[in-house]
């Protein structure tokens, strides 16, 4: 394998996949990424055995990329990641020479790195199925925006450290919960499926793969699903999960179809509120606040015995005369609003050992859920 490739591409290529080095493997094999060369393609491949990234570039011009040797041949991921980045040259050269050692050299520069063969790579599938989802790049990022955040890290309860993806014909609705919030996300499909799916991907696993997108609106992902595993399809990318095992709880229940008060206020000076009640806060996880009506007035306090106690108001509009007084986590209802791309929410009330529901009438597909917490 002999070749010559811009900086810029190869790095932009080894950023992308480099995400599914794993470091604590114990398969050496795969702290390596994947160089596969031929005349008309350069595919670089990383795993883990929980994700496989796949990428490739295309040599249509010798100005980007000049292949003078085909081959195939996998390089310690970090190692090459490190002397890409760190090179000042625009023009890297990579070589094999006697099947295992690898020669990396520009003008001034030259590295020799022990190299793997491929034979010792697992048999890693990543056809796609003839039964794809469609999504928009865009409306994707925003359901892992919106939604992730909200799941579990206690691998003490696997599903809930997913998002779950239920699709019906041409609705996808996708839940996140880690029992004591709830993030649901409700999306019109452009095209309806064959068949319904269920499905839980890994929150980590799926963020991931958000970050290595682009911001191309127009663009779609293609979602392959079969058996335990899922593979997204996006321009030159290939991005393998595998899916959590058991069955997602039915959060439909947990949201309350009646209230008796709704708040609508400003967004942002609701969020600022908030974050400058839970200052004073000694428990940083759960940093409760309690928030009051009295008529169109709003309070936010909170009080440490330790530290202090600190009180805001703001005005609101309500839909009726009634009022409330509730406590819940500063940190969960801060990451609920954030979640919100809209200039105004809505509180939605029940009671005040009932869930909160946060809407938003500028934005129908989100809903964010977030239980009290009792003070007495």
């Amino acid at each position: 394998m002999k070749l010559t490739i811009k900086k810029e591409i190869l790095l932009e290529a080894l950023n992308k996949v480099s995400k599914a080095i794993s470091t604590k493997n114990l398969i050496p094999v795969l702290a390596g990424i994947k160089f596969e060369l031929k005349k008309k393609r350069l595919t670089l491949t990383a795993s883990d055995n929980d994700i496989t990234i796949q990428t490739f570039i295309n040599i249509n011009n010798e100005d980007d990329i000049k292949v003078e040797k085909e081959g195939s041949i996998i390089i310690q991921g970090k190692y090459i990641l490190d002397i890409v980045r760190k090179l000042p040259d625009k023009y890297i050269n990579i070589e094999v020479i006697d099947e295992l050692k690898i020669l990396i050299y520009t003008e001034n520069s030259e590295f020799n790195l022990n190299g793997i063969s491929e034979e010792e790579y697992p048999n890693i599938n990543l056809d796609e199925s003839k039964n794809k989802l469609l999504i928009n790049n865009k409306v994707f990022k925003n359901i892992v925006n919106q939604t992730a955040f909200a799941s579990s890290n206690e691998e003490t309860k696997p599903v809930l450290t997913g998002i779950n993806f239920n699709v019906v014909g041409d609705i996808l609705e996708c839940n996140s919960t880690d029992s004591y919030r709830l993030a649901r996300k409700i999306v019109k499909l452009e095209k309806s499926t064959e068949e319904n799916y269920n499905i839980v991907i890994p929150s980590h696993n799926i963020m991931e793969f958000s970050k290595i997108l682009d911001d191309d609106e127009k663009e779609n992902i293609e979602m392959n699903i079969s058996g335990n595993k899922i593979l997204f399809v996006y321009k030159n990318i290939k991005f393998q999960s595998r899916l959590i095992n058991g069955t997602y709880p039915n959060t439909s229940n947990l949201i309350p179809n009646d209230q008796f008060l709704i708040i609508y206020t400003n967004l942002n000076d609701l969020y600022d509120v908030i974050d400058r009640a839970s200052i004073l806060t000694s428990d940083k996880e759960k940093n409760i606040v309690t928030l009051e009506t009295n008529g169109n007035v709003l309070t936010l306090k909170s009080s440490s015995q330790e530290i202090g106690r600190v009180e805001e108001k703001m005005e609101i509009k309500k839909n009726n005369q009634e009022d409330i007084r509730i406590s819940f986590s500063a940190k969960y209802m801060m990451e609920a609003l954030k979640s919100f791309q809209t200039e105004n929410v809505e509180l939605h009330f029940v009671g005040e050992i009932k869930p909160i529901l946060v809407k938003s009438s500028e934005d129908e597909t989100l809903t964010q859920l977030v239980l009290p917490i009792r003070t007495y």
